[in-house]
């Protein structure tokens, strides 16, 4: 069955499937795979993604962005007040909420944010089914670690409103994590884990230690005075001085020309993640005059010094909160669109030398991809129902072990699951056969605490080509919460495959 994950940003949205074991993110109608959350109304339609945020020039008054910021909070709280003096579009108190002033058509309309971000998710849901060619709604979504309980549930309602059925909503660190798989594997140990997060409007970091599978936050910190959107005004202010010293004309206090220039700026930066140079081209910016501006990636590096460094400041406030050297963090994950951003990354290196750097992943994908992956695990379970901040964790009632022969010939166990692992739960683990064998076999057993181990079922790879070297396996052992194990292996050099589904493992 498919799954499908959608990370609800404060400037895009972004939507994944989990189907035949992988989450892949999909493309929308426009072919991006990311989406702008911003909705912009008119007389008889809302238009959502690229096509508002490009129209928001034009109609500012009734185009809605950042509506993250204000749901699930009271018109007087000071995240609303912000957003209220930041937006273009009018920010009204009804019955002590915040409700957008919409004037599209003839007359008035009052706009709950629930309503804004169930067009959104609408906007997910529709991208997902049209790449599965199917109706699905079983679906999880990410939230930010500082949400709370009233955000939590407004953002649930939402997507339920545009016809998901929310199976589970996981904080994004945790979505970061299991999108590069970690955590899952079978390896002992603890190690730690800095998830490192800029997205459009705000910055976060997070250590987490990791224990057999286990999940701990040591220490989580978001800045909400830095994002790439700070980026994109740094670069809009230096085209709007490059325009006043080219045709003497200020237009830094034009809102219209410097929401142009805004655009105009995105789209740079944009370019300048994995290109040299960038040209920006505004068509009419001011008085008619058609405006274009070669920047350079070093230009722009440079007007953002100071950025980059407050960037980097709080990873070393952060370990030194956690008390953690940073030699003791094993790998960074970089998540949000900015963290592509190669002098960012340059500096995070600098500062983790010897760490493993996790971004193979599109940085402002892989929050998405996480939560699909979630999503895939969690389909299935029968009777599954949506859980509020209390819950009730289904864990392993026995040990899951794999049963080896190493080279003398003597047989060992492996523990790939220990009694009491939080389900659902994945473990990856690589086996080695002698190159000679045309088959190998992989035995998987129960044990209840200190009795015998007990044969649960065999997975038999075939057909492998026999050769000199030794036969790689890739074991993936997934136990799902009403305890049933499904177990895949394939042969890393043929993709020679075998897989085995265990109704009940306890």
């Amino acid at each position: 069955m498919a799954a499908i994950g959608v990370h609800f940003g404060y400037t895009c949205a972004c939507v994944a499937i989990f189907k035949d074991g992988r989450a892949d993110v999909v493309a929308n109608d426009a072919g991006d795979r990311v989406t702008p959350a911003v909705v912009g109304y008119r007389d008889t339609e809302q238009i959502v993604g690229i096509a508002a945020k490009q129209g928001r020039v034009r109609n500012a008054a009734n185009t809605v962005v950042k509506v993250k910021q204000v749901l699930g909070r009271r018109f007087d709280d000071p995240e609303t007040q912000t957003h209220k003096t930041e937006t273009k579009c009018q920010v009204v108190n009804r019955e002590e909420k915040p409700y957008y002033e919409i004037t599209a058509g003839e007359n008035p309309e009052y706009v709950a944010p629930e309503d804004v971000a169930k067009l959104i998710f609408n906007k997910m849901k529709e991208t997902a089914q049209s790449a599965l060619g199917s109706d699905v709604t079983e679906s999880v979504i990410t939230v930010p670690f500082e949400f709370e309980r009233a955000q939590r549930r407004a953002l649930r309602e939402a997507a339920e409103a545009a016809g998901f059925h929310v199976l589970r909503m996981i904080h994004e660190p945790a979505a970061a994590l299991l999108a590069y798989n970690i955590g899952q594997d079978s390896s002992s140990g603890k190690s730690h884990v800095l998830v490192y997060k800029l997205g459009g409007t705000s910055l976060s970091v997070t250590v987490l230690q990791i224990n057999g599978g286990m999940f701990r936050v040591l220490s989580t910190h978001t800045d909400h005075s830095i994002g790439g959107e700070s980026f994109t005004q740094a670069l809009a202010q230096y085209l709007a001085s490059e325009f006043k010293r080219t045709f003497k004309h200020d237009v830094s206090g034009n809102a219209r020309a410097m929401l142009k220039l805004m655009n105009s700026a995105d789209m740079a930066k944009h370019s300048l993640s994995s290109l040299g140079s960038a040209n920006c081209f505004v068509d009419s910016l001011h008085d008619g005059i058609d405006f274009e501006c070669n920047v350079s990636r070093a230009r722009f590096e440079l007007l953002c010094s100071s950025l980059f460094n407050k960037s980097i400041q709080p990873i070393r406030s952060l370990l030194e909160e956690a008390g953690l050297p940073a030699e003791n963090i094993n790998k960074v994950v970089l998540c949000g669109g900015s963290a592509r951003i190669p002098r960012l990354q340059h500096l995070i290196r600098e500062m983790f030398p010897d760490v493993e750097l996790l971004n193979s992943a599109p940085p402002d994908e892989v929050i998405a991809m996480g939560a699909a992956v979630e999503a895939g695990l969690l389909v299935g379970r029968d009777g599954l129902t949506s859980e509020d901040e209390s819950i009730t964790v289904d864990v392993s009632a026995t040990d899951i072990l794999l049963k080896e022969v190493d080279e003398s010939g003597a047989e060992t166990f492996t523990v790939l699951l220990p009694s009491g692992t939080p389900l659902p739960a994945r473990r990856h683990h690589v086996l080695h056969g002698e190159g000679k064998l045309s088959s190998l076999r992989l035995d998987i057993y129960q044990r209840f605490e200190a009795a015998q181990p007990e044969k649960l079922a065999a997975v038999v790879v075939r057909d492998l080509q026999t050769k000199e070297d030794k036969h790689n396996i890739d074991a993936v052992l997934t136990m799902k919460r009403d305890g049933s194990v499904h177990v895949s292996c394939v042969e890393q050099n043929n993709g020679m495959s075998s897989a085995v589904s265990i109704p009940a493992a306890s």
